[in-house]
């Protein structure tokens, strides 16, 4: 297999309880992005990794592989991601290349994902992740000590014109492109040589919380 696309899904979550499995826009989350997955016709595989019998179920609805189910030990709060992603990848023999998108990104769409990886190819990239520009630049946020006294979080001069800061990302959360090798050789997708793939802010909302939930929902509605 040269290109597997990853999708991993949790049947638990603390902020909002199964919300993988929930309906937005009509629709479970986790489906927004194995159709975005599909439909960019990038992939040998679109493969859900999860611990959960229903989300492997709506998965396979959907038109996702579940080849294989998640350990226990790979699906608690705190486990780390690399491992799973791993895992994931030993099941289905090494690809050559990975790419991880996560389901609570779903206005990540079919375009971004195919204009992301042909990028990438274009590149010849190690690795690519998306990127956007952050509501708030980190050259306004402050640090605030004990007696409430606040200091720059980054020294330099307090720019008082927004187009007049230096241009800054942050990770969006929604692809994860890797070869193969280089992950495994790295154990993460973010280094000096990694790319940032840059997408609209109003595509790069990660849900985390029920304000994020509600305002992907209109969004969502928006689009349909």
């Amino acid at each position: 297999m040269k290109s597997l696309a990853l999708i991993p899904a949790r049947g638990g979550s603390k902020g909002i309880p199964r919300k993988n499995a929930l309906t937005i826009a009509g629709r479970p989350l986790i489906a927004w992005t194995i159709e975005a997955a599909l439909a960019s016709a990038q992939f040998d595989a679109v493969v859900v990794s999860t611990d959960d019998a229903e989300l492997a179920r709506i998965s396979r609805e959907c038109g996702a592989l579940v080849p294989f189910m998640r350990p226990a030990e790979l699906s608690q709060d705190d486990t780390p991601s690399m491992p799973v992603i791993l895992h994931a990848l030993a099941q289905m023999g090494e690809p050559d290349t990975v790419t991880v998108l996560q389901p609570t990104s779903p206005l990540r769409n079919a375009q971004d994902i195919r204009l992301c990886l042909e990028w990438a190819r274009s590149l010849n990239a190690e690795a690519v992740v998306s990127v956007s520009e952050p509501a708030q630049s980190p050259y306004w946020m402050f640090r605030r000590n004990d007696h409430g006294l606040l200091a720059p979080l980054l020294s330099a001069d307090l720019v008082a014109r927004r187009q007049d800061l230096p241009a800054v990302f942050a990770l969006n959360g929604a692809i994860y492109f890797a070869r193969t090798a280089w992950l495994r050789h790295h154990n993460t997708f973010v280094t000096d040589a990694t790319r940032g793939y840059i997408m609209a802010p109003e595509k790069s909302l990660d849900i985390d919380t029920t304000l994020d939930w509600k305002i992907a929902e209109l969004l969502l509605m928006d689009a349909l």
